[in-house]
């Protein structure tokens, strides 16, 4: 490539790192976003400088991907890459003016999210207190509670270390996207079980760097280990298609919104950057109440 943008990029992804505090995931992605733009307009366009792009290569790249049957979600994504990296582009003075500004984004329709009932939950939460001889339930057992109690992201869990857990509040201090703290109330109950696991981990392992969950080997626990896990225990006890930690995180959410929650405060506890992230929610409290009220209306 005669304009190589690969330390356009790399300085980009530098930024979000160690800056923003992006996760592995999230940086990934965005490196695959970007090197996919930039290998298609190379292409098609004779390697034109950072300066020289404009909405038209843009338009150009998200017409060729939606000929290739890409989604409205997955085009969406690809141009809030674009937007980011050229809005930093421009604060750093490389550019004098975003080729995103005339890039429109497709409408996409909105999935409700995947949430465990009430009722399973009780039960999920029988089958786990039956059996903990051996640090794979164990981990079962904390993973589950602890999504559930608090509605935090697999990232966030994972890297969760004990100092940011409060036993005198009965809190705990999450550090969430873009490097921002939220501090997450934890009922009594919850926290006792966070004491008895800290303790056993204590007795068991010599030295586990501080971090909260530990694998079996007291190696900190990594993402597809908590998955699998959380997947196998869910795919048990739950009648949803879908299984995954996310899946806890929006079950926390609609329980509380369901019992009335105030969507601001549920947008704190999930560390939303946005309301509209967290109003997906209340399409499930309004369902609730359409059924409360053909049950209870004489005009219904």
């Amino acid at each position: 490539m005669t304009n190589s943008p690969d330390k356009s990029i790399q300085s980009f992804l530098d930024y979000l790192k160690y800056e923003k505090r992006y996760s592995i995931h999230t940086l990934t992605s965005y490196q695959t976003d970007l090197t996919d733009f930039f290998e298609y307009i190379n292409f098609q366009f004779s390697n034109p400088s950072l300066k020289d792009i404009n909405h038209n290569y843009v338009r150009s790249w998200l017409a060729y991907l939606k000929g290739k049957k890409l989604v409205s979600k997955s085009l969406n994504r690809k141009i809030s890459s674009l937007k980011s990296f050229f809005k930093y582009q421009l604060k750093i003075g490389r550019i004098e003016t975003t080729p995103m500004t005339n890039v429109i984004s497709p409408k996409s329709s909105k999935r409700l999210p995947v949430f465990v009932r009430e009722s399973e939950t009780k039960e999920l939460t029988q089958s786990l207190n039956q059996s903990t001889e051996d640090w794979k339930t164990l981990n079962g057992k904390m993973l589950i509670s602890i999504f559930y109690a608090t509605g935090m992201r697999l990232s966030e869990l994972i890297t969760l270390k004990e100092k940011q857990i409060d036993f005198s509040r009965s809190q705990i201090k999450v550090l969430g996207k873009g490097n921002k703290e939220r501090i997450i109330p934890v009922s009594k109950e919850a926290m006792q079980t966070i004491r008895e696991y800290i303790q056993m981990k204590k007795r068991d392992f010599e030295k586990t760097d501080d971090v909260f969950l530990v694998t079996e080997k007291g190696k900190k626990v990594y993402p597809k280990y908590a998955y699998l896990l959380v997947k196998k225990i869910l795919n048990k006890t739950s009648s949803l298609d879908k299984q995954s930690p996310h899946v806890l995180r929006h079950t926390f959410a609609t329980h509380l919104m369901n019992n009335g929650a105030d969507l601001n405060a549920v947008k704190e506890l999930l560390g939303h950057s946005s309301l509209a992230s967290t109003q997906v929610y209340t399409h499930n409290s309004i369902e609730k109440l359409k059924n409360v009220y053909k049950k209870a209306h004489p005009k219904a």
